[in-house]
């Protein structure tokens, strides 16, 4: 039964798409994505890999896009931008107990202009507007000035993608990424949630981080960005 459970994670956004997220998807039986404005993430059934192509009516030409997992061929319309290899992991260790030494608050609609504007200014391309109605954010502020942020992302039932962990270079080096994702892993496993995230492979900083949480390496998982072109003929 665990299997099967932590077997969703080697097709999340799917998984999330047509359960706890449905509300935020369009698309059909076997390909979905998130609605325009929340997440640029597309997902379809790896057991029908062949009709990847019924998402197509739900792009818009030139559209960029990502598909994370394994990726079968792609309608002829769509281009392959980009491989992104990451390192899935979750939490299963004890959390690292780390004192907070910074006021961290939960963040609300009131702080959606500033959410975006951190985030896209240091991880641009993963995060739209709409994105904080996924899950709970959290920030730190200082001087009034939203400095960093973690929140959740990809969900389902059972387990939890932290997402959006990240902190103005300017105040870098004072333990907000770990305080952060401290508290959101906090309010999962309090729920009887698994955390889980998605780190470049090529990121060792961050690994060694999360593994210094609690954090273990599940596998490599590819997230691929993709554009798609005119209309297919």
């Amino acid at each position: 039964m665990i299997h099967d459970h932590l077997a969703r994670l080697d097709n999340p956004a799917w998984w999330a798409l047509t359960g706890i997220q449905q509300s935020f998807s369009t698309g059909g039986p076997v390909a979905r994505r998130y609605q325009r404005g929340i997440l640029p993430f597309a997902a379809y059934d790896h057991a029908s890999p062949d009709n990847l192509f019924t998402l197509d009516d739900y792009l818009e030409p030139g559209e960029v896009f990502f598909v994370i997992g394994a990726l079968p061929s792609l309608p002829s319309n769509w281009e392959l931008i980009k491989e992104l290899p990451c390192v899935q992991m979750i939490l299963q260790e004890p959390l690292a107990d780390i004192p907070s030494e910074a006021p961290i608050t939960s963040l609300t609609t009131a702080d959606r202009d500033d959410m975006f504007k951190l985030v896209t200014r240091v991880q641009p391309g993963y995060y739209e507007a709409g994105t904080p109605q996924l899950g709970h954010y959290y920030g730190i502020r200082q001087e009034g000035q939203l400095v960093a942020i973690a929140g959740e992302r990809i969900r389902m039932e059972g387990l939890t993608e932290i997402s959006a962990v990240c902190t103005d270079p300017a105040y870098t080096g004072r333990g907000y990424a770990q305080q952060l994702t401290i508290q959101v892993c906090r309010h999962n496993l309090q729920q009887g949630i698994t955390p889980f995230l998605h780190t470049l492979t090529t990121n060792d900083r961050a690994v060694r981080l999360y593994e210094y949480l609690g954090f273990r390496q599940r596998r490599v998982i590819s997230f691929w960005k993709l554009k798609k072109g005119s209309r297919l003929p």
